[in-house]
């Protein structure tokens, strides 16, 4: 009895305790959430919520103070769209504990200089805006924030550094006085104006030959593209000549003036920004995208003039938003709609021109494209009524644009349109895009229609395609993508290897060996032999055709047949392609039989390179030959090639990283060994067994470094053919064209141009390696003006 009484009372005990250290928990979980969720909705106003929380803050302080400073920290580092109330909040408990107030800013400090550390350089121009709003909170003295500012933009007086990171201390500077311009200009209004001088005589001599590479659109009209600092300042100069007044911004702070005021100030410690580090990633360069004005949304509130600083203010809120919640679409449409001051802005507009300009951004959108496409279904279900008519506009107006829209957009465009309508049962006013139909089908119009429908039947079906389009279209539907075969029947007896590849056809239904096989190709004749020459083993391209065409036709169902047969065959086909010859024809054969399906050239080319049947050299130099000259504006083209480039990439990180990995597993066996050795005396056989495993990692080091070498001069070489072979095609046309007095700007030559941009671009980080040898060896002085124009653009986004 009395045991069982012991158990139940250790029983209760245990319970006790648990409730006691779960409890501190549950109160730190009901702070974060608590903070969070304040200025979401809610019955009671912003103002009254904001004064319960600091009092609920207030009395946690003695306990769960450290909790409080690193919550708010972190709200003001992840939920910038928010910063105008959580300032207030800040505000709130400084006024009522200066202590609490003095211990957040220096938190904050902190913070600011660990995500410049960590090349965080977004989070980290949210938090200088944080500490610029705190001076509306009488939270920060003035001068100091003025102090701060000078030293950022004193950094533009810096030599020999990245002109990106001039440019990034001077967008922190002016994306903070939207907020804060009034408040430091009553009290410092001879520094302010000193400082905002010296940002103009940077902004004048900064070099800007990279912004052609980033634009949107070649045309300037109906709305200029333009640099994201010049657009900035041009909307701060008209926000000083408004006399700092901007009607935007939620400022909660002015409801507590009267509290507030009271409130002693802290000023920041002295920052000194960090110097420039060879390993600093500053954000790139960006082009503003335009692409509605006030004329575009005929009823209700008027949209802001893009120099007007509310535009700025709404399309970074926005921005902020998206970045916040993109994970999850409905929370980040509800947001996005529910957007504070909706009333006095055409909100749907903003929303459509902010969310397009994310997915056209160059080199490379913000969030993966699939995320846009998303958001705005999701958006179209929230506002059935509103949203997509606004949609259906922008899609119109970028249609209306598409000479002057750079590619590697329209590509993006095209894969959005397509994957939008496949969830909308491919609806669509067709007939009024009809003026494709009368132009060269060359033309970026009816290239955008073909290629959309080509996406579109990859989401569908060829059939479901056809009925979906006016018949007039017929020009531009995609064909039926189906296998051809050249020894289908008995009317291709006569071609040289028909008898064979019935006999291969049998081999292979009837499960013989590879050696059996092996055995049938060896009596396919060599179109490329004399009969007296007897060198053996020779490039045979019938014997490829005969092989691999047959392999195919037989697993012609579906993907994973295809995949199915070429991983049995995998042997064969490697014997086929020992040579460059050999690899070359195995893909000219696979887009042979596969023609009328893109996708499946795609996936089977993918699929020979990540099993080493073809390596990627082969699939660039295949791309650019004359075989493929017909199709090389094509959209699928393009997919493959820069598909081969990442798995080149991908190949040369994972060995890369295996090298360091064994790196660091040999640093620790050694300090392991001294440690022992210290600590242990001289045991011979531990010493021993500690020796040969560092032997062993040595050598495995050896041939990883052998490895990354090997691979690395694979990936350069792989640029090299790329450039090389653009190079020679862009030269031939300017030469032809010159030679026959025609102007050099034909569709092809665009394409050709910005296709060119966009290997740059979207591969800007591995080909900055490479430098060196591209200019040494293909981009030289000597190079015509419109080619190495495009290299210079590029190594001026690097400056």
């Amino acid at each position: 009895m009395s045991r069982r009484r012991h158990s139940d009372d250790s029983d209760g005990g245990q319970a006790h305790k648990r409730r006691r250290t779960s409890e501190p928990i549950e109160i730190e979980d009901r702070l974060e959430s608590l903070i969070c969720r304040v200025g979401e909705k809610s019955t009671s106003s912003l103002e009254s919520n904001l004064e319960g929380l600091a009092g609920v803050l207030e009395a946690d302080l003695p306990n769960y103070k450290n909790k409080i400073l690193r919550i708010l920290c972190a709200v003001a580092r992840l939920l910038p769209e928010k910063l105008t109330v959580y300032t207030t909040l800040v505000g709130l408990l400084n006024a009522r504990n200066y202590n609490f107030g003095g211990e957040f800013v220096e938190a904050m400090i902190r913070q600011l200089k660990e995500t410049l550390k960590n090349n965080f350089y977004n989070e980290a121009v949210y938090l200088v805006r944080f500490l610029s709003d705190l001076v509306n909170c009488h939270v920060i003295a003035a001068p100091s924030m003025v102090a701060m500012f000078e030293n950022f933009i004193s950094v533009t007086q810096e030599e020999d550094v990245p002109q990106v990171r001039l440019d990034w201390f001077v967008y922190v500077v002016l994306s903070c006085l939207p907020w804060v311009g009034k408040e430091l200009y009553e009290k410092k209004d001879v520094e302010m104006d000193r400082l905002l001088s010296q940002i103009e005589g940077y902004l004048k001599r900064r070099v800007k030959t990279h912004v052609p590479m980033l634009q949107v659109w070649t045309a300037e009209k109906p709305h200029p593209q333009e640099e994201y600092l010049d657009c900035l300042w041009a909307q701060i100069q008209k926000l000083k000549k408004d006399r700092w007044q901007e009607r935007h911004i939620l400022r909660p702070y002015i409801a507590f003036d009267s509290v507030l005021c009271e409130a002693l100030q802290h000023n920041l410690p002295p920052f000194t920004p960090p110097g420039h580090m060879p390993d600093a990633q500053y954000p790139m360069p960006r082009v503003i995208f335009r692409m509605f004005d006030y004329t575009d949304a005929p009823e209700g509130p008027v949209m802001p003039g893009s120099h007007s600083v509310e535009r700025f203010v709404i399309e970074e809120n926005l921005h902020c938003i998206i970045k916040t919640h993109w994970r999850e679409r409905k929370t980040c449409a509800a947001q996005l709609l529910s957007y504070p001051g909706k009333n006095k802005i055409p909100l749907n507009y903003h929303i459509v021109e902010v969310i397009f300009g994310e997915l056209f951004q160059l080199p490379s959108p913000p969030h993966i494209d699939v995320m846009y496409t998303s958001l705005l279904i999701e958006l179209c279900k929230l506002q059935p009524g509103s949203l997509p008519q606004v949609l259906a506009q922008a899609t119109e107006m970028l249609y209306m644009r598409l000479d002057t829209m750079n590619t590697s957009c329209m590509d993006r465009f095209i894969n959005w349109f397509a994957h939008h309508l496949s969830n909308f049962q491919f609806r669509w006013s067709w007939d009024d895009w009809a003026d494709c139909l009368t132009v060269d089908l060359d033309k970026p119009k009816p290239k955008f229609v073909k290629e959309v429908l080509e996406k579109s039947m990859r989401l569908s079906y060829h059939q479901r395609i056809v009925d979906i389009v006016p018949a007039t279209f017929s020009a531009l539907i995609p064909a039926d993508p189906i296998f051809t075969f050249k020894y289908e029947d008995e009317t291709a007896s006569s071609l040289p290897g028909y008898p064979t590849s019935v006999t291969v056809s049998n081999a292979i239904k009837n499960r013989a060996s590879n050696e059996e096989i092996l055995a049938i190709l060896k009596e396919v004749p060599n179109p490329n032999q004399e009969d007296d020459d007897d060198e053996g083993e020779a490039f045979n391209p019938l014997k490829i055709d005969v092989f691999l065409q047959t392999l195919l036709h037989l697993a012609a169902k579906s993907f994973s047949h295809s995949f199915s047969a070429l991983g049995k065959f995998h042997e064969i086909l490697k014997t086929l392609t020992e040579s460059d010859e050999g690899k070359l024809h195995i893909l000219k054969v696979v887009y042979d039989v596969w023609r009328n399906h893109p996708q499946m050239i795609a996936v089977l080319v993918d699929k020979m390179v990540r099993t080493q049947i073809v390596d990627c050299a082969a699939v660039a130099n295949w791309l650019f030959s004359q075989d493929m000259a017909h199709e090389f504006t094509r959209l699928f083209i393009w997919e493959i090639l820069h598909s081969t480039i990442r798995k080149m990439n991908k190949h040369v990180q994972k060995i890369q990283k295996e090298l360091e990995e064994a790196k660091e597993k040999l640093e620790k066996q050694q300090n392991k060994r001294v440690t022992s050795q210290r600590d242990s005396g001289d045991d011979e056989d531990m010493e021993k067994n500690s020796e040969d495993e560092e032997g062993q990692l040595e050598e495995q080091i050896e041939r990883l470094q052998e490895k990354v070498e090997s691979a690395q001069s694979e990936q350069k070489n792989l640029f090299l053919v790329i450039f090389q072979r653009f190079i020679m095609l862009l030269t031939e046309h300017l030469v032809r064209c010159e030679t026959g007095s025609v102007d050099i700007s034909t569709p092809w030559y665009k394409n050709c141009i910005e296709r060119l941009q966009q290997v740059f671009l979207m591969h800007h980080v591995t080909i900055q390696q490479y430098m060196g040898t591209l200019e040494n060896l293909l981009f030289t002085a000597e190079l015509d003006h419109h080619i190495l124009a495009v290299y210079q653009q590029f190594c001026a986004l690097q400056l």
